[in-house]
């Protein structure tokens, strides 16, 4: 591994390369703020992608794109005259600092759940209305469901165990139940709605990350679908033109291989 030395010498190359991009780059001087606003979403995904797969050289490569991403949006701080990377590098520590009472000053903690409390009580002193105003409005929805829980749990308001969310989560899909019977749309989305936030509720307490299951759901139908087109085409055949009823022995062939 690199010394802190080495590190920061590291950091300083990437600064002198992106000064270098921003004025000799055609591409690299057109981006604005807007422009790489999609861009960092991707990179973060792909990110996202690399972890899920637990390849650490991917992790790697995909973090480099990330910090890409910061040093230029302090650099187009820079050239507006109202921030660079070294404001954006305080201003986190700053912020680090007073939220960290329990390693910067005097303040005991028993465990991770009142450090998260203590996150919590401290934003609210610092002038933010309310505990969910950090949650971002462009989230996911299922992350934002999860982000939006954990927040309110920080201050208290949560169940205390999984028994109440069990029995929350059935009676959420029995109204689903009964807007189906009833014929209402509208309030069929309303009542899946219920039941997709309580089951993310209930994933939180069983210590799950939404997200993360139902990504690794994706990845498993996808690898299994995939073998169903690839059995076909050994087959001489098209899944679109197979029965419901050859497809799912190959998918039920394809699970047991797994």
């Amino acid at each position: 591994m690199h010394t802190k030395a080495e590190k920061l010498q590291a950091l300083g190359r990437l600064l002198d390369i992106m000064d270098d991009l921003r004025q000799g780059c055609p591409w690299d001087r057109k981006q604005t703020f807007d422009s790489l606003r999609h861009l960092t979403i991707e990179e973060v995904y792909e990110l996202s992608d690399a972890i899920l797969d637990k390849d650490l050289d991917r992790i790697k490569e995909e973090a480099g794109d990330i910090l890409l991403h910061i040093v230029f949006y302090g650099k187009l701080g820079e050239e507006t005259g109202r921030f660079d990377v070294a404001d954006i590098a305080h201003h986190i520590s700053e912020k680090l600092i007073r939220r960290h009472p329990h390693i910067y000053g005097d303040v005991k903690v028993a465990d991770a759940e009142e450090v998260k409390r203590n996150w919590e009580k401290l934003k609210m002193n610092e002038g933010k209305k309310s505990v969910l105003e950090g949650v971002p409005r462009s989230l996911p929805a299922l992350v934002k469901a999860l982000r939006m829980q954990e927040k309110a749990a920080g201050v208290g308001f949560d169940w205390p165990d999984k028994q109440p969310v069990e029995q929350k989560l059935h009676e959420e899909w029995d109204e689903l139940k009964k807007a189906v019977d009833a014929g209402n749309r509208n309030q069929m989305e309303e009542e899946l709605g219920d039941v997709l936030f309580s089951l993310v509720n209930y994933a939180r307490h069983l210590g799950i990350n939404p997200e993360t299951a139902l990504e690794r759901a994706n990845k498993k139908f996808k690898s299994r679908f995939e073998s169903i087109e690839r059995k076909a085409e050994e087959l001489g055949r098209s899944v679109s033109d197979m029965r419901l009823e050859e497809m799912d022995k190959l998918w039920d062939e394809a699970k047991r291989k797994e």
